[in-house]
Parts: C-alpha cells; sequence; structure tokens
C-alpha cells in the first residue's frame, strides 16, 4: 500500500512500530477469510470447553455459565438452518446499505460535492480536524449515524482541503467510534446503559434509583478533551505518516474541487431549502407531547422510540430527496434512470463490505451463542476483584479490562448487561458509586473500538480507506487507529481520575461514593 520514501518517513521509535504493526497487519488473510477462521475456531473451542464446568455465575441467568458446543448435531443444523436469517439481520448491513442509497444520490448528484466546496471556504484548514472530530462525536445522537455519513465525509473534505483523506478518516472514526463515550447532547445511550446500571446496583440496595443523565457533565467535559486530544494525534502523528502514502484510487471516484459555479451554488440552496424544509417537517411532527414519533414514555432520544429507530430512513430521505432536486436543478440528473443509476452505483461500492459482512455475521452470531464471550467478561471481572486493589487503581482496571474484553465483545450494552451486575456491586462493596462505574466502563468501552477487526463497522472503514489506497488492508486501519486508542485509553483515564480529585460533578444526581453523602 505504501510507496515511501524511507529517507523522507517520521523515523521515530512509534514510527517503526506502527510500521511494523502495518507491515504485520497487511500480511494477514482478507477480513473475511479472518472472520471465517475466527468462526471456525470458535466452534473447536466451545467444543472443547462444553464439557467444562465453571463456578462463574451468568448475571443474565443467575446459574453457573454454560459453553454451548457449536459443533453438536442441533447446533450445525440450527446454524445451516438460519444462516441466511443471520446474514440478512445482521444490523450494520441494513444501516449501510439503506443510508448509503440516499447517500448515493446526494453524491453523484454533485450535492455534496458543491456543500463541501462552500464549507471550506469558510473553514480554516487548521481547524478541520477538531471540526471533524466534534462532528463524530456529535453523530452518536443519531446511533450509527457517524460511520455511514460523517467519517467518508470527512475523507472527502480532507481531500478537497488538499490533505491525506485516510488522515480525514481516522479522525472522523476516532471521534465516533474511539470517542463513543464523549457527548454533550443526551443520546439514547444514556438510558440503555443506566438501566443495566441501576439493575445491578439494585443488587445490594434495591431502593437504589439512578438517573439517566448520571454522566452528562462527565461526557460532556470528555468530548473536548478528545476533541483536543484526536486533533494533536492527527496532525502530529497520522498526518505526516501518510504524507508519503500515495493515492492510488479511482480518479473518476475522486470528487472534483474547482470552485462552485452559480448554477451550482443555485441548485446547492434550493436544495439545502428542501432538506430544512423536511427537518422542519420532522421538527413539527415530532413535538407534540403525544407524538406518534415518541415512546410510550414521552421520549424522543429513548432507544425504543419511533424517532430514534427511523434515523437511517431519515437519513435516506434527507440525502435523497436534496441529492434528486440538486441533481435535476443543476443538470447533473435528466432523467429518473440517472437518479436510479447513482443509487446502483453506490451499491457497487458496497459489494465488498456485503461479502465481509456475511462472514462478520456469523462469527458473531456464533460467539455469542457459544457464550465463550461472557465467560471471558466474567471470568475476568471477578479476578480483577480478587486482586482486591485501592479504589483509583481498581476504576483504572475496569476501564483496561473493559477495553479488553471490547477487543472480543463489540456491543456496549452486550458487555455491560454482563459485566455491569459484577463491577457495580463490587464497587459498591468498596465505597465506590455506580455512577463513577459506569464513567469508567464508558472509557474502557469507548477507547479500543478503533483497533479490533471484529467491531461490525471496522470492514466498512477499510473499504472507505481503498477508495483513495486500493491497498489498504487491517494492518494499515489498526496501524493508523492505535495511537488513538493507546492515547484515549492513557488519557482519557487519567482524566477520569483528575475528574474525580477535582469533585467536579459526573452528571445528575451522581455522586462518587456509595452511599451518597447528602448535603
Amino acid at each position: 500500500m505504501n510507496n515511501n520514501n524511507d529517507a523522507t518517513m517520521p523515523t521515530g521509535l512509534v514510527a517503526r512500530f506502527l510500521n511494523f504493526v502495518e507491515r504485520v497487519g497487511n500480511k494477514l488473510p482478507d477480513p473475511a477469510i479472518i472472520f471465517l477462521f475466527a468462526m471456525l475456531l470458535i466452534w473447536v473451542l466451545s467444543w472443547w470447553f462444553s464439557g467444562v464446568t465453571f463456578d462463574a455465575i451468568d448475571p443474565r441467568t443467575g446459574e453457573a455459565i454454560i459453553i454451548n458446543n457449536m459443533l453438536a448435531s442441533d447446533s450445525l443444523a440450527t446454524f445451516l438452518s438460519s444462516m441466511v436469517k443471520t446474514f440478512t439481520g445482521f444490523a450494520p448491513l441494513g444501516v449501510v446499505l439503506v443510508a448509503m442509497l440516499g447517500v448515493g444520490v446526494a453524491e453523484h448528484s454533485g450535492f455534496i460535492n458543491t456543500g463541501l466546496k462552500l464549507m471550506l471556504k469558510v473553514t480554516p484548514k487548521k481547524l478541520l480536524t477538531p471540526s471533524i472530530i466534534l462532528v463524530a462525536i456529535v453523530s452518536h445522537t443519531a446511533t450509527d449515524a457517524g460511520y455511514v455519513l460523517v467519517i467518508p465525509l470527512a475523507g472527502v473534505i480532507f481531500y478537497a482541503a488538499g490533505r491525506h483523506p485516510l488522515a480525514g478518516i481516522a479522525a472522523a472514526f476516532a471521534g465516533v467510534s474511539g470517542g463513543f463515550g464523549a457527548n454533550f447532547i443526551p443520546s439514547g445511550i444514556d438510558p440503555l446503559l443506566q438501566s443495566f446500571t441501576q439493575s445491578a446496583a439494585q443488587i445490594i440496595n434495591p431502593a437504589m434509583s439512578i438517573n439517566p443523565l448520571n454522566n452528562w457533565a462527565f461526557t460532556s467535559a470528555s468530548s473536548l478533551f478528545i476533541v483536543l486530544l484526536g486533533w494533536y494525534i492527527t496532525d502530529k502523528i497520522i498526518e505526516p505518516r501518510l504524507k508519503n502514502t500515495d493515492l492510488d484510487g479511482n480518479k473518476e471516484d475522486l470528487p472534483a474541487f474547482e470552485d462552485a459555479r452559480s448554477d451550482e451554488k443555485r441548485a446547492f440552496f434550493i436544495a439545502s431549502a428542501v432538506m430544512v424544509a423536511g427537518l422542519a417537517l420532522l421538527a413539527f411532527v415530532s413535538a407534540p407531547a403525544d407524538s406518534a414519533m415518541r415512546s410510550e414514555d414521552g421520549s424522543l432520544t429513548n432507544f425504543r422510540s419511533p424517532l430514534m429507530q427511523s434515523i437511517v430512513p431519515l437519513i435516506f430521505l434527507l440525502f435523497w430527496i436534496p441529492g434528486a432536486v440538486y441533481g435535476f436543478t443543476v443538470g447533473t440528473f435528466k432523467s429518473s434512470k440517472d437518479m436510479i443509476d447513482a443509487m446502483s452505483k453506490a451499491m457497487g461500492g458496497m459489494a465488498y463490505y456485503i461479502v465481509m459482512a456475511f462472514f462478520c455475521a456469523l462469527f458473531i452470531a456464533a460467539f455469542s451463542k457459544s457464550n465463550l464471550g461472557a465467560l471471558l467478561a466474567i471470568e475476568g471481572a471477578q479476578l480483577l476483584k480478587a486482586m482486591e486493589l485501592p479504589s483509583a487503581v481498581t476504576v483504572v482496571g475496569i476501564i483496561f479490562l473493559t477495553g479488553f474484553v471490547n477487543l472480543f465483545v463489540g456491543s456496549s450494552s452486550a458487555k455491560w448487561a454482563l459485566l455491569g451486575p459484577v463491577f457495580v456491586p463490587m464497587l459498591m462493596q468498596l465505597g465506590i458509586s455506580p455512577d463513577l462505574t459506569q464513567a469508567a466502563y464508558r472509557v474502557g468501552d469507548s477507547s479500543s473500538n478503533i483497533i479490533t477487526p471484529l467491531m461490525p463497522y471496522f470492514p466498512l472503514v477499510v473499504v472507505y480507506c481503498q477508495k483513495y489506497v486500493k491497498g489498504t488492508g487491517i494492518g494499515t486501519l489498526i496501524a493508523m487507529m492505535l495511537p488513538y486508542s493507546i492515547a484515549f485509553l492513557i488519557g482519557w483515564s487519567l482524566f477520569l481520575l483528575g475528574y474525580w480529585a477535582l469533585g467536579i460533578p459526573l452528571g445528575l444526581d451522581a455522586s462518587y461514593i456509595y452511599p451518597a453523602v447528602v448535603p
């Protein structure tokens, strides 16, 4: 992938280590084959451990955890009979394809390119990196929108600004996924984690109540910290390392960024007005207390609300309609067939991802059903408990253990469902509040997202990179993201400890100690 002049490459220890990671990583098999081999390994391990009796208690059932043999005849029969359903029910697949249909129309009509031309005229190049990371963090509010929208656009924005597009993709990926636990806008993840935390706390105190925004102040402050740290890593480490990495993608697919013509500006403002009108209509429909877009408890941000469940279709419409308006206004679309061709071209670019998603879906299903991930999480938590470390060291231990488990179990809620019932009661008995325990979990859960190929959206980011550098592989992406992961894990842990030492409130109705001291 690299066409580098070694004399001009960064020569520090960090650069040499990252080059080593990239070389080794890129020698691994194709991601799809890695998922296939990983699934077969899970089958063998599940057979090996299925006859072993474990003392670890599964918090989901209250009984000793049992490893399910995936090589048993009934398991294999279920695997074959449900293979199609497992693939089509793979959540990231539908999210990506539906969103990309709309984004494809907006991209190939020229709507996105014109918008970027106009944006670059008013945004200083020096502020591109922090702006992208901030937008990536805010995208958490819209569930998985950042993966299918912010990350690819970041590459386009950097390319348009004359900077390396892979650096833009890395910065956005760091904000979307590495900074997942940071956001100053409350989102559906807050009540989701709170529900598990409260249930775990009630093991010790049945009357315990946790505010859904118990970490809001900390996640808000973390947003600024992640933006600043990500900005430094992107501009001082990642982009210099990419300086001599040649772009060899299809030149026809790369955007051209001459100054916007007058007809392009006119079409863009008409299409943007349509988009704004659509957003205004959505706000009008969602505003009433009895709106059909609200959940049963009246919330718009709850994961169960129709609004949150409609984010991806809304992305499709909010790009497809303005993209079509722009295309027919400026003349890039002459007929409806041109619009359909744009959608087909967008799907053509997703072919490689679809193949990887097939094997990824099968692996994740096998790993989940085998219970090996649950065993790993529970045994790790029990080991940490047995070590009886000081409070601050225990909190950092939780962060690092969560980061390690995150390499194998991607879902934030699934991990907390396993770890919460162990971590929360354990730390309550040490005088540490559930609010602080949850904050520590969020740090660990975020930091290692960006270096594990087992994360469902990781292969998609590889595809985004290959648009510009065809030889991008797993090693390339891991080497790019490793500095962010290490810096976030260490720096964010220290940030939490400092935040705790200063006694700054974690969020609403939150405390650092248990039982909480009431003034």
